[in-house]
């Protein structure tokens, strides 16, 4: 693991720090590194722009960032929930959430089983990621690295499940929009959303995020290719609401009688999901193949 940025992301060691002294405050003593991974610490992150119709859009990679910490406990789904929560609502404050800060949570016990069984996401933060913090009480286990081959095979299966599941859900929304269940069709289409960036995680990472928010599973797919940034344009007013009724369908469309979505609403949606659909095939087989060529 480096202990300094590479030349090309040193630029933003300044706002690093002041993140990273955030994360230290809100999660005390029980914070035992903290290390980041992915673009910034490769040198390979990117802004972006793309035009659609009348509209620009830009894109620009996230800070991922690994707090790992000492207690099991606070790396459930719900405690990491409340402490990234926290993080995000200091970092808004303090107007330092740009780039976004990608935040995930993991123990220490768990994180070097992860890396003693050859999980490739971890083992790859340990290869490429940068130490931003360290306590100083604990040592990374030794990495097993993963025959290519081996890692195409947990690839090829996570893509295969989690496809296949998002396809389902998908082809189930076209025929609850035409009977008029407008609601289930929403929470649907958001299973579809919700499974087919899993299967781009899982697929680049082997590596299942705790959250069904997909706002922030939109901004991990992107992080790891940048062509997803397009599939959710949120440049306009109209957009942002077409997206947050897609994100609230999770829980609103189930169990609030106030939640509303037209026959449009959903023929819009479901278009950008069958994009999507479309961009998880062509880039996870890529992945998939690239994958059985390269060492782990």
């Amino acid at each position: 693991m480096k202990r300094s940025l590479l030349p090309r992301s040193r630029h933003q060691a300044a706002l690093l720090r002041e993140i990273t002294d955030v994360i230290r405050e809100l999660a005390g003593d029980d914070l035992a590194m903290l290390i980041l991974f992915g673009s910034y610490a490769r040198g390979d992150w990117v802004e972006d722009r793309y035009v659609e119709g009348h509209i620009t859009y830009t894109y620009q990679s996230d800070f991922d960032l690994l707090v790992v910490t000492e207690k099991r406990s606070s790396a459930t789904v719900r405690a990491e929930a409340r402490l990234v929560d926290a993080i995000d609502r200091r970092l808004q404050r303090l107007r330092l959430d740009e780039p976004t800060a990608s935040i995930i949570v993991e123990d220490i016990k768990s994180l070097n089983k992860d890396l003693e069984r050859g999980s490739y996401f971890f083992t790859d933060i340990k290869k490429e990621g940068v130490l931003l913090f360290d306590n100083g009480h604990h040592k990374l286990a030794r990495r097993r690295k993963l025959d290519p081959k081996e890692r195409q095979k947990y690839a090829r299966e996570d893509y295969n499940h989690w496809f296949k599941s998002a396809s389902e859900f998908l082809d189930t929304t076209f025929d609850d929009t035409r009977k008029g269940r407008y609601s289930k069709a929403a929470f649907e289409l958001h299973q579809a959303t919700e499974r087919f960036f899993t299967a781009t995680i899982l697929v680049f990472t082997n590596y299942k995020p705790k959250t069904h928010d997909i706002k922030k599973l939109d901004r991990q797919v992107s992080n790891l290719h940048a062509d997803f940034f397009t599939v959710f344009p949120r440049a306009t007013p109209e957009q942002k609401h077409l997206f947050d009724l897609l994100k609230r369908a999770y829980i609103d469309a189930r169990y609030k009688r106030d939640y509303k979505i037209s026959k449009a609403e959903l023929k819009y949606l479901a278009t950008r999901v069958r994009k999507l659909q479309d961009l998880t095939k062509k880039v996870c087989r890529k992945e998939i193949v690239r994958l059985g060529q390269t060492d782990s």
